[in-house]
């Protein structure tokens, strides 16, 4: 097992490049009532460098999401009751074939259809794909999921949702040590896994991080939304996945103290984290 103390970086952008050399990504998020969690992450994935964001929401709230953030563009999804509909997935489908890389998963809710098109989504032949959210919720009801998987996961989920992946699929009492936990998960699966909290474990397997940065002003709502959009855009700009992870787990938290120095950690919201993450690339860069 490699330990890794030295991030990541992205290469410097060359003087003649466009915005498709810096990643076409979809994020599939939202429901009636959580649309902020959808244009988080699409504005964090902004922010953090990708040529081209898709937000691809349920159509009831597209107008909300639309507003908020005039740079990332909507993809209009089929929906009931507010959460995408099951015939939604052909849309996702070619919003797979169009991009780099989707993400699923925040403030999407959880139900039968959710959880349709995302074994949809993990069924597809080396689509770069990370959950996070509601979509590590409705992926721990799926079946023997791992099984059925030939996209390229990262999941990104907090210690509950950890438990819930873990009680999904194994009967044994999970590791008590995180960074155990987290390599014996992501070897199991054959996942790249980034075990939020205190100390964000990031592994492969093969190699382990473990973060540095970060504050408990972070422990907001959207925070985790805003990581998702920055791990995106990291992978739409070709880091590897695991590089991707360790650089966006290690810059969001930069930002996230950049933010609390300024504001205090009481006051930090999510937004704050995005509206730091530009001193906190520059300062890596």
């Amino acid at each position: 097992m490699q330990k890794i103390v030295t991030i990541p970086k992205l290469k410097p952008r060359a003087v003649d490049a466009h915005k498709g050399t810096f990643g076409k990504v979809c994020i599939v998020a939202g429901s009636v009532g959580m649309s902020g969690a959808a244009a988080l992450a699409g504005r964090a994935a902004l922010r953090a460098g990708a040529g081209l964001v898709r937000v691809a929401i349920p159509k009831s709230i597209l107008p909300i999401v639309a507003t908020i953030e005039p740079s990332y563009t909507t993809i209009p999804l089929e929906d009931t009751s507010g959460q995408i509909a099951r015939k939604a997935v052909s849309k996702l489908i070619s919003a797979a074939n169009e991009n780099d890389v989707l993400a699923f998963g925040c403030g999407i809710g959880v139900s039968p259809a959710v959880r349709s098109v995302l074994e949809t989504l993990i069924g597809l032949d080396n689509l770069r794909l990370i959950i996070d959210a509601d979509g590590l919720n409705n992926l721990s009801k799926l079946k023997d999921w791992p099984q059925k998987v030939k996209a390229k996961l990262i999941i990104t989920p907090h210690p509950g949702e950890m438990a819930g992946l873990w009680q999904g699929l194994f009967r044994d009492e999970p590791p008590a040590d995180r960074e155990a936990l987290a390599v014996q998960f992501a070897k199991l699966t054959n996942t790249t896994v980034v075990l939020k909290g205190a100390g964000t474990v990031v592994t492969d397997s093969q190699q382990i991080y473990v973060n540095t940065t970060g504050n408990p002003g972070m422990a907001s709502a959207g925070a985790g939304d805003v990581l998702t959009g920055v791990i995106t855009a990291l992978m739409g700009q070709g880091m590897t996945d695991f590089n991707a992870a360790v650089y966006g787990v290690y810059v969001h938290g930069l930002a996230a103290d950049i933010a609390a120095d300024e504001l205090g950690q009481v006051s930090l919201m999510a937004t704050d984290i995005i509206d730091a993450l530009p001193v906190a690339f520059a300062g890596t860069s």
